[in-house]
């Protein structure tokens, strides 16, 4: 696991309090992970998570993907964690248009000791955002103290992929992202093993470099103004913002970093 100093939780919230958020939302939609939709229904059908089933999602950001599982999985009840306020309001906000604020409740919290009971859920979620939390050892341990014997722990995360990053483009990546560390797969795996999970499915989805490929035409061929407004109108900050996105694509391109999927059950 690649990890860099001076980097830490109150970096990720100024970036989903602030315009860089908004960024991401404007880019990849509500579903702030790469493949949005599809990317969830496959996670979601893999790991068998569906009618009346009961969750927990820890990064949940907006709740987009609390309110695709109540919307297209049926799922009984969601339960967020998240430590960025500007973002919980506006997933409670976003519950109450949709009309299911009764099966999506928010916590406003630290992931890796979210207060929720031992054993509560049916499963645990996450989508591309535990690559945000430093201390990964205790996040896997939360997952597997909140989800009930038998039950499941499903998510996918940006990883560093089986070519390996070098220590100045670890650097340069976790930097720009606000990542403190970056977790590979297997890595991943060991911490799911160790909290008492058997996993059942690890690997790339090989999505990566598609889909930042996108974000960047998407801001080239249509959404410049939008992305402009959001940071103020600064040309240089938009050129900054797609130079690092580039690096990232072609970091992806080298499998040097990846979107990668894990299903476990909780023994």
């Amino acid at each position: 696991m690649k990890s860099i100093g001076n980097v830490g939780l109150e970096d990720v919230k100024a970036v989903y309090d602030g315009p860089e958020g908004n960024l991401w939302e404007l880019l990849m939609g509500q579903q702030i992970h790469i493949g949005g939709f599809k990317s969830s229904m496959d996670l979601a059908e893999r790991a068998g998570i569906g009618d009346g089933m009961r969750g927990v999602d820890l990064c949940c950001c907006n709740g987009a993907g609390m309110r695709f599982l109540v919307h297209f999985r049926n799922v009984a009840a969601m339960t967020g964690v998240d430590a960025t306020e500007t973002v919980v309001n506006r997933g409670r906000k976003r519950c109450q248009e949709e009309g299911i604020e009764d099966r999506v409740r928010f916590v406003l919290g630290d992931v890796t000791k979210s207060g929720l009971p031992a054993g509560s859920a049916d499963f645990v979620w996450g989508e591309d955002a535990w690559c945000y939390v430093a201390d990964k050892e205790k996040l896997i341990a939360e997952a597997a103290r909140v989800v009930k014997p038998g039950g499941t722990i499903a998510f996918t995360d940006w990883v560093e992929g089986p070519a390996g990053l070098s220590d100045t483009e670890a650097e340069r990546f976790m930097r720009g992202m606000k990542f403190a560390n970056v977790q590979d797969i297997s890595g991943y795996s060991k911490l799911l093993e160790e909290n008492g999970c058997k996993v059942v499915e690890a690997g790339d989805t090989g999505r990566f470099a598609e889909y930042i490929d996108l974000y960047l035409k998407m801001v080239d061929m249509q959404l410049t103004f939008d992305a402009l407004k959001i940071i103020g109108f600064n040309m240089d900050m938009l050129q900054l913002v797609a130079s690092e996105f580039a690096f990232t694509r072609e970091l992806a391109q080298a499998g040097k970093v990846a979107q990668g999927r894990f299903i476990a059950r909780r023994e």
